[in-house]
């Protein structure tokens, strides 16, 4: 006879790769059934952009034949509830379980592309994502999203007006660029920046979310200290070329998040136009900018290195279009990008369940 309970037994001895316990302890089995040798339950994944369903669901089977039944017919249905951290009162962006700020440490490296393509990739994976460009002096979002020219529209939210995100490819979406002509320049001192971002964070409707990208203005300063000031920041993503300048720059916005008063993980560095791949020769790859600077900053700074997205004829001329490259389905950038959004995923999976919670940040001075 097949109880509930030597299921359970069974799959207890299942580990969650990442979290290092096993399914039963983290509460991940819920709806089994048993009907004779007939054996089905559900898998409840950290993030829907797990990259190790599969061989999770192969262990669990492999569990229940070896520990239960070696005749049972098992059946696993996997699904995913986004963990999040907060435990802050929820008063900005309530609905919000994670928000993951991509940065650079200075302008060229392609923050906004990997910004573009990583909410996008996140969101084919099955999540909720919206996606805000806080770069307020040269947003670029509405251009690479194919929302030039298009407004928002305003709604009423309990007695409030707020604005409603652009929705495209599945994301919801925030720009400056999406308020003003893109042929006027912002010409604001840092307190109308700082001011602007949190109208976009406390003004805007962006209902339930598993992931909150932002693309946030290159270097460092005000816009940052206001974020996570504003915000909890689940962690930052931080973008880097492989020379050495643009590495020696990237340090520095690690070094800044890293700072004791601000303390806001960095989920790990990406290397964007780490090489080059014709479109005519896809297994070929020419390091034109060097090679593996980013990996070096991320085995020196002891974080993770989320991997390398190449230069691909595809990714600027969907930029320029509006049709990034997880959109266009191109080989080479679809591949990049979405491991790129499983890995972050499984970061953001990894921080919440071994640090801190996400807290708003007071920053005196």
């Amino acid at each position: 006879m097949i109880t509930k309970e030597s299921v359970l037994e069974a799959l207890s001895n299942v580990q969650e790769p990442d979290l290092g316990k096993d399914l039963v302890t983290l509460n991940m089995i819920s709806d089994i059934a048993i009907d004779g040798k007939n054996i089905s339950f559900t898998v409840i994944l950290t993030t829907p952009a797990c990259p190790l369903k599969e061989m999770i669901e192969r262990a669990c089977v492999t569990a229940i034949h070896h520990l239960v039944d070696k005749e049972a017919n098992v059946t696993v249905h996997m699904t995913a509830n986004v963990t999040n951290n907060r435990k802050d009162n929820k008063a900005v962006l309530p609905g919000v379980k994670n928000i993951i700020v991509v940065a650079s440490g200075k302008g060229g490296v392609g923050k906004s592309t990997v910004a573009v393509n990583l909410a996008i990739g996140l969101s084919k994976e099955g999540a909720k994502v919206g996606l805000l460009d806080a770069d307020i002096y040269g947003p670029s979002i509405p251009i690479m999203m194919g929302l030039r020219e298009e407004r928002p529209k305003m709604t009423d939210v309990n007695g409030k007006n707020m604005i409603v995100p652009m929705e495209r490819y599945g994301i919801k979406v925030m720009s400056i660029g999406l308020l003003i002509d893109e042929k006027q320049a912002v010409i604001w001192r840092g307190p109308m920046a700082s001011s602007a971002i949190k109208q976009f964070i406390t003004d805007v409707y962006w209902g339930e979310l598993d992931y909150l990208v932002i693309d946030m203005p290159p270097g460092t300063g005000d816009v940052h200290l206001t974020l996570v000031q504003t915000v909890p920041v689940t962690g930052a993503l931080i973008v880097s070329t492989p020379q050495a300048v643009a590495a020696a720059d990237a340090r520095k916005a690690i070094m800044m998040f890293r700072q004791a008063q601000i303390n806001v993980p960095v989920l790990g560095i990406v290397e964007n136009m780490a090489y080059f791949t014709p479109a005519e020769l896809p297994e070929n790859k020419y390091y034109l900018f060097g090679k593996g600077g980013a990996r070096q900053m991320a085995e020196q700074f002891d974080l993770p290195f989320l991997g390398e997205i190449p230069i691909v004829q595809s990714i600027r001329e969907g930029g320029d279009k509006g049709i990034p490259a997880t959109v266009d389905d191109e080989q080479v950038a679809m591949g990049a990008f979405t491991a790129l959004a499983q890995a972050v995923a499984r970061n953001v999976a990894m921080r919440n369940a071994n640090m801190e919670p996400t807290k708003i940040l007071e920053i005196v001075g």
